[in-house]
């Protein structure tokens, strides 16, 4: 959910999530679904605040959204489309859908082929990023009403 990049990995790190996480999702495969700061985590760096490692899991770093690229306003918060680049189970019937935003950060991939969707508010950026058996939003599905549900409809099927 919403949250700053560092207190994020802090908290996983000294939680007992954290191994438990790292077993599942690396070790025995299982999907993992990224939401917001979750999907942000998945880079190898955030720089919210300070320099941050992420869990790697996609390579790539967090940047601010600068206002330079945006007339509109920081953060971009409130409903906005999403445009599917390349199909995934996840998104099914989602190309072109509206759902709800709230961030100040975007996730810069280092290869195109882990951007699933965009999303446009003054520059495009990823909105859905995935790799192997994991994929995240940086929307909220559980705020966005029917395509949100669809969305996590999907992932429950998904079979990586």
């Amino acid at each position: 959910g919403d949250g700053a990049f560092p207190a994020c990995r802090k908290a996983l790190v000294e939680s007992d999530v954290f191994e438990a996480m790292i077993e599942a999702v690396l070790e025995c495969g299982r999907p993992f679904l990224g939401i917001c700061v979750g999907m942000q985590m998945m880079a190898q760096k955030g720089f919210e605040y300070e320099a941050t490692s992420g869990l790697g899991w996609i390579d790539g770093e967090i940047h601010k959204i600068k206002p330079n690229e945006t007339a509109l306003k920081i953060p971009h918060m409130g409903w906005n489309t999403i445009d599917v680049s390349k199909s995934h189970k996840v998104l099914e019937g989602l190309d072109g859908e509206s759902v709800y935003f709230v961030h100040s950060y975007a996730f810069r991939p280092d290869d195109i082929s882990n951007c699933l969707a965009t999303t446009t508010h003054g520059a495009s950026f990823a909105s859905v990023v995935g790799h192997n058996n994991v994929i995240g939003t940086q929307f909220h599905p559980e705020k966005s009403q029917h395509v949100g549900l669809r969305l996590i409809k999907n992932f429950l099927e998904w079979r990586p």
